[in-house]
């Protein structure tokens, strides 16, 4: 996420907390998207990790913030005075840290994925010029390769020192995965209530083909990890009332009202009054409706509250005013681009929506989570409902492209957004992860070493 909301507007009931989800609905307006993507950033000379204030006299995180925002001209995002971010105020798009220091373009929205590539392009580009001025490039995979934990930076962000706190308490991974991951996502819009729970479906089913398509995650602490994603598998054991399948959302009726009383019951992190973060571990937001939170008497909720409220909640796909698609690590540019491609192609065609929930509607909920819970180690070899998710990946790949084909969006050469699907085609065709290519480069040419992994996957 790239900035805390600040809007103080006063809320007092549930209603108002279903009417915010509500009011992301698009009706005919057209429908956008807007790219999601982490890198880690590290010293070219020792492939060390990069702090936010730099090491030995070579510039750091802040330097690069710094140098983007004099670029650019975008406007400061900034807590307890230090640089955290930079958001256009023009266009909508944002550069934001994750807790370890990975560098996030969080896209603006965007008519179609041909302006994605170039918005991403463009992103690397500047991103990398001003970098390379302090000895700094980036990597993009699911995990972090080499560097431990203990050895990973800490950003000054505070709503990350408060999860960092919490997250021992409710798993064994949620460091892990604040610290030593990156993901790709699309975050795509709905039109009314019906369709955010078509979409919602399809997508949640989908996440583990998405996760064998996209992994790329096979090494931690310098060496094999045993994974083909270790980012996906990290998200099993981080914290289980806030992430996951979650299955209620295949159970009649389900709508805005359902997933607002799901999120009301897991428990907060923080609560943001002016610059303080307020640490409300644990509690309850009716509580906060009600203006009896223990930690803040009287302090009654405000839209702020919930929206930040519902950015800490990480299921495999995650309804805010639009739908986030969470399932994927972080890749090549090709990669990423894939990944809207993908989505796009599946969910904003009406043809395609529908022959992709004839794809996924006959899986129990018990089949979809052993998909998902055999995915992040098998891959395309991953089995559900007696098909390989290689086979359904398959399917879902040939159903995006003729969705594709008729939203006939062309870019200069008079291609289709299809074209941003080769990729995936051509891991399917072979069986072939990109995990499974960096496995294969371990075991071979770079002789058991992960050091080569950042300058392959640099971008």
């Amino acid at each position: 996420m790239a900035r805390d909301v600040t809007d103080t507007t006063p809320i007092t009931s549930r209603d108002e907390l279903v009417g915010w989800l509500e009011a992301g609905s698009k009706g005919a307006a057209p429908l956008k998207l807007g790219t999601e993507h982490e890198k880690f950033p590290f010293y070219a000379n020792d492939l060390t990790p990069v702090p936010y204030k730099g090491r030995d006299g070579r510039g750091g995180i802040e330097a690069i913030l710094q140098g983007v925002r004099e670029t650019t001209g975008w406007s400061p995002i900034e807590d307890a005075g230090s640089l955290i971010g930079l958001f256009d105020e023009k266009a909508g798009g944002a550069i934001s840290l994750e807790p370890g220091g990975q560098f996030e373009l969080s896209g603006a929205p965007l008519d179609n994925v041909h302006e994605t590539d170039s918005e991403l392009a463009a992103h690397l580009d500047l991103a990398n010029r001003i970098a390379a001025k302090h000895g700094v490039e980036f990597a993009s995979l699911g995990m972090s390769p080499l560097w431990t934990l203990e050895q990973t930076p800490r950003m000054p962000k505070s709503r990350y020192r408060i999860m960092t706190a919490y997250m021992p308490k409710v798993g064994t991974r949620g460091l892990d995965m604040m610290y030593r991951t990156c993901t790709v996502q699309v975050n795509l819009d709905y039109r009314n209530e019906a369709d955010m729970v078509r979409k919602l479906r399809v997508s949640i089913a989908l996440q583990p083909i998405t996760t064998a398509l996209f992994a790329s995650s096979p090494f931690t602490d310098g060496k094999l990890n045993g994974l083909l994603s270790a980012r996906s598998e990290i998200w099993r054991d981080t914290d289980n009332q806030r992430a996951g399948m979650t299955p209620f959302v295949f159970d009649d009726g389900f709508g805005f009202e359902r997933y607002v009383d799901w999120v009301l019951d897991v428990p907060m992190y923080f609560v943001k009054r002016g610059e303080t973060y307020h640490d409300v571990v644990g509690a309850n937001f009716r509580d906060l409706l009600d203006g009896k939170l223990a930690a803040l008497p009287g302090e009654k909720a405000t839209l702020s509250d919930w929206a930040n409220h519902v950015s800490t909640i990480f299921p495999e796909v995650r309804l805010k005013r639009y739908l986030e698609m969470r399932g994927a690590d972080s890749g090549s540019r090709e990669h990423i681009i894939a990944l809207p491609a993908l989505f796009v192609g599946l969910l904003y065609d009406e043809d395609s929506l529908t022959a992709a929930w004839d794809l996924v509607k006959g899986w129990s909920a018990q089949q979809r989570q052993a998909l998902r819970d055999d995915a992040p180690k098998l891959g395309l070899d991953a089995m559900i409902a007696g098909r390989s998710a290689r086979d359904v990946a398959r399917d879902a790949l040939a159903i995006a492209r003729a969705g594709l084909k008729r939203r006939a969006r062309l870019d200069a050469s008079g291609h289709d957004e299809g074209r941003h699907l080769d990729v995936l085609d051509a891991r399917v065709a072979r069986g072939r992860t990109a995990a499974q290519d960096l496995i294969d480069l371990y075991n071979g040419a770079w002789g058991k070493s992960v050091l080569p992994a950042f300058r392959h996957c640099k971008i």
